[in-house]
């Protein structure tokens, strides 16, 4: 469970109530929160089309990290390798980019996140806007963090899913790549 994803999104259009849904978690009793803007740039690779994985750059004022993602019909629950690049060097683009070349980039692109995230023991809820040139997606996502099992996990995206008024059955399967780059994942 260690390099597991195990997450809800949901997609909400730009009249989705905020104010309602800040106050439920509030309500909740989050341990903090935290308002950013993050940018996150992916990269398939020829390696990661054949093996459905995508490399992730975040540089944010939290994270600086390098991701290897899995792609799967269903982003529920997916593979997910952190390295943290830490913020004493600043934003390394360059070498993330001559490193992503290396292994054969076939298509690359960027967006930024407006995001509201609550962070509790169990679980991190998060609300963003993505943003990549003329497409925008307003989206909530739940994702259960220290857990031991997949079965637990998912317990703990549904009381929050509950608690907040979401029904499984809308949430989105699509990872936010396809939903900003429609047809960039099947490249080639």
């Amino acid at each position: 469970m260690r390099f597991t994803e195990i997450e809800h999104k949901f997609v909400v259009g730009p009249g989705f109530d905020l104010v309602a849904f800040r106050q439920t978690l509030a309500a909740l009793g989050p341990v903090r929160t935290s308002a950013l803007v993050v940018r996150d740039r992916y990269f398939l690779t020829a390696d990661g089309q054949t093996r459905h994985y995508i490399l992730r750059h975040r540089f944010d004022h939290e994270l600086h990290q390098l991701t290897i993602k899995s792609l799967a019909s269903d982003s529920e629950v997916r593979d997910e390798i952190n390295l943290d690049l830490g913020h004493h060097k600043g934003d390394q683009t360059a070498q993330v980019d001559a490193f992503a070349a290396r292994m054969g980039v076939v298509w690359s692109d960027e967006l930024r996140k407006a995001i509201e995230v609550w962070y509790f023991a169990d679980c991190e809820v998060v609300y963003y806007v993505a943003t990549s040139g003329e497409r925008t997606v307003h989206c909530v996502e739940f994702e259960a963090i220290r857990q031991t099992s997949v079965p637990d996990a998912l317990a703990v995206i549904a009381r929050y899913e509950q608690a907040t008024g979401f029904d499984p059955v809308t949430r989105s399967k699509q990872p936010l790549v396809d939903l900003l780059f429609p047809g960039a994942l099947a490249v080639g």
